[in-house]
């Protein structure tokens, strides 16, 4: 419903992103995303809400110039490429994330090595690890 409302308000100031920006219900149906039928029988409350508005504003729009047409379809593919680009950036960042997932285990193992051979080191030089028997001064 909010597809069909937000269509009527584009087609109604003039500036239709779907369709030839006529005002019938066949134009509006285009502007919604929406078979005509669905119009005509299923929201026939808004249909009828489109007539009267185009009604009570006595006359009908400018068709759409070709400069607003071509603002249009530039406006359209500007959005396909800006959505292209955030799928992008998206799948990269989840990538970055796995990657800093993956060196983070890898330096936690490295760290447990790390301590497990300075024990031995320290086991065959004969000398107490006193890094662990500290106690905090009062």
């Amino acid at each position: 419903m909010k597809a069909i409302t937000d269509a009527m308000v584009r087609l109604l100031i003039g500036a239709p992103l779907h369709s030839d920006g006529k005002l019938t219900i066949v134009s509006l149906a285009v502007e919604a995303g929406l078979r005509r039928n669905k119009l005509t029988h299923k929201h026939t409350r808004l249909k009828d809400l489109f007539y009267a508005l185009i009604k009570a504003r006595g006359s009908s729009p400018e068709p759409v110039s070709e400069a607003a047409q071509a603002r249009g379809r530039k406006q359209q593919e500007d959005l396909v490429r800006v959505r292209a680009e955030r799928d992008a950036l998206r799948s990269q960042a989840q990538l970055l994330a796995r990657i800093v997932q993956v060196l983070e285990i890898e330096n936690h193992r490295l760290k447990e090595t790390n301590a497990a051979l300075e024990q031995q080191l320290a086991a065959r030089a004969g000398v107490p690890n006193l890094a662990g028997r500290r106690q905090p001064r009062p």
